[in-house]
């Protein structure tokens, strides 16, 4: 008999999203505050030169001429938002905070998100501005000690700001807008609805598709699937709970289920973990959201907020 490892939600887990497939939003509800970001430093001001001619001394020239003042060297940018830059130096020490943060060198996708994060930090940053959101100087000096209290005090705030390469002019430009893109984050996640259309739901999962063709036969054949599902999976019986449209990791079975009426249940349904057999218990057209799945509603509606903003949006990748 096909037997499961010892892991009580083994069910839930093989099938529905997990919070690390969640870390995009967690991310944004951690606070989108301490951004590793380097300080801009201009490069050395070009040499002035002077005009010459034949007519006369270039010394007196030199000694009457007004020099022309030093220009600035751009700050290299690794994206632009808009009109609004994302400096390299930012990029480069957020990804080393990225780094020291996952212990191991970071990837090309990983670069990758890096650099998404910030543009899309940067895209709820403009969206709060547009609805009139400002930092005043008063919050942000509010934020500041807030954060010093967090870290353990001035001193402890100063060495991270060290650490990461800011002055206060800096660090203040990236508060300021970490604060308006949590605004915008927040006033995305009020229109968010804490219920929606739910089935309550079973499953068996199989290893080997003969298995599941013979339960399926015994199903069809009038066997009862709590018995069933019990047998298979001691530990919650096959329990999936309550979820709405789009949280099963597999779109085929996701819409499979919610074809079904209370008390049917699906063919076997392959997937990449293994075959499964799901009945729905019950629906509701308004069941309150778990924590888990709101999460992923609220997840969808950022990113799709996100989306929807980047393509309106000039954005520019160097």
């Amino acid at each position: 008999m096909y037997t499961l490892p010892n892991d009580p939600s083994r069910s839930k887990k093989s099938l529905h999203f997990t919070l690390q497939e969640k870390g995009w939003l967690l991310l944004l509800l951690a606070g989108l505050l301490l951004l590793a970001a380097a300080c801009s430093q201009g490069g050395p001001a070009p040499e002035a030169t002077l005009p010459t001619s034949n007519d006369e001394p270039s010394a007196t020239l030199e000694s009457t001429a007004t020099p022309a003042p030093p220009t600035a060297t751009p700050e290299p940018l690794a994206a632009r938002v808009n009109d609004q830059g994302i400096t390299l130096a930012e990029y480069q020490a957020e990804l080393s905070r990225y780094q020291s943060a996952q212990g191991s060198e970071p990837t090309d996708e990983d670069r990758q998100r890096v650099l998404d994060e910030l543009i899309d930090q940067a895209l709820l940053a403009q969206g709060a501005g547009e609805q009139g959101f400002v930092v005043d100087d008063a919050a942000l000096e509010a934020r500041l000690a807030q954060l010093a209290e967090q870290m353990g005090g001035e001193q402890a705030l100063a060495g991270w700001l060290a650490a990461n390469s800011y002055d206060a002019e800096t660090f203040q430009d990236a508060l300021r807008r970490s604060v308006a893109a949590a605004w915008m984050r927040d006033k995305i996640l009020e229109q968010v609805p804490v219920t929606a259309e739910q089935v309550h739901a079973w499953q068996i999962l199989f290893d080997n598709p003969d298995e599941a063709n013979q339960v399926i036969a015994q199903l069809d054949g009038g066997a009862d699937f709590a018995q069933l599902a019990a047998q298979y999976d001691p530990a919650t019986r096959g329990e999936l709970g309550w979820f709405p449209r789009g949280y099963l990791l597999d779109p085929a079975v996701d819409e499979a289920v919610f074809k079904l009426e209370a008390g049917q249940h699906t063919p076997v349904l392959q997937t990449a973990i293994g075959y499964h057999i799901i009945q729905v218990i019950e629906r509701n057209a308004n069941q309150p959201l778990s924590p888990d799945a709101l999460l992923l509603v609220q997840t969808q509606a950022i990113r799709e907020w996100v989306e929807e903003r980047r393509a309106e949006s000039q954005v520019e990748i160097f």
